[in-house]
């Protein structure tokens, strides 16, 4: 048995599920990261991908939530904002967010949201030693996961200014957060100069999407960050390190969580 093998959960009849939705799917790392931990700690669980378009996401949602054995459900893009109305409770930095990345099945069958992508990104930067407490962070992407990390972000300490092309989207993010954290939130309808700029849109998944920014247009020592996984150095990335300016990596913000996943699904306990 190689360890690819020594990893691969064995699947049972008395099996748990949990789920991963996307659209697309095919880059997600969670189930890489989850497996291999359900096998560390004995539990009986297996986690897998599924691919759900917008227009099919109700159905998904539904049938997936109603398998008596199916326990929690991780969720990637474009769907965090949309899962918010599949949950019976809503954790604190999933509502102020506006967004999930991942829902438990609780007592009587009900189901919780909360959002973890936000303290996970924050956290991959403070263990790469960018913390951004006092520091000014430009945000790329104001859909499910931007959201989380401008929380995670302004809670850390960070003035933040948000970009999107959605302008509407902006104003609505803003004004939530301004409310919480006055005067620390702005928002812009370009990138502008900033300690560390972060991606969190989705360009970089496909080979032919365009830059989210230009690093040609931020000043030297700029941290370039993207919360992108795969591939691991995405075109922004390699344009930043081109320039000669430090970048971080997607992978850091999904390690992280792992300890928040194990609490919040209560593997321990499986």
């Amino acid at each position: 048995m190689n360890a690819t093998d020594a990893n691969r959960p064995e699947i049972t009849g008395t099996t748990r599920l949990f789920a991963v939705l996307g659209d697309p799917v095919a880059q997600v790392q969670a189930p890489t990261m989850l497996n291999p931990l359900f096998a560390r700690l004995g539990t009986d669980a297996v986690l897998v991908p599924v691919h759900a378009t917008p227009e099919r996401l109700a159905d998904v949602v539904r049938g997936l939530q109603r398998i008596e054995n199916l326990d929690g459900l991780l969720v990637t893009v474009p769907h965090k904002a949309a899962l918010l109305s599949f949950a019976d409770e809503i954790a604190p930095a999933a509502e102020l967010s506006g967004s999930t990345n991942a829902l438990r099945r609780i007592d009587g069958g009900r189901w919780e949201a909360a959002n973890f992508d936000g303290e996970g990104f924050v956290r991959g930067l403070r263990a790469a030693g960018h913390d951004p407490a006092g520091r000014h962070v430009c945000l790329a992407g104001a859909g499910g996961a931007g959201c989380s990390i401008a929380v995670a972000l302004l809670a850390a300490g960070a003035e933040l200014t948000v970009w999107d092309r959605d302008a509407e989207r902006v104003r609505t993010l803003v004004d939530r957060l301004g409310a919480r954290w006055p005067g620390r939130v702005t928002g812009t309808t370009a990138p502008v100069a900033a300690d560390i700029a972060v991606n969190a849109t989705p360009m970089g998944l496909r080979p032919d999407d365009p830059l989210p920014f230009d690093p040609a247009g931020l000043r030297a020592g700029t941290v370039v960050a993207d919360i992108v996984m795969k591939p691991r150095r995405t075109a922004l990335l390699k344009a930043a390190e081109e320039r000669g300016l430090p970048v971080h990596y997607g992978a850091p913000m999904l390690a992280e969580q792992l300890a928040l996943y194990r609490e919040f699904f209560r593997l321990d306990r499986a």
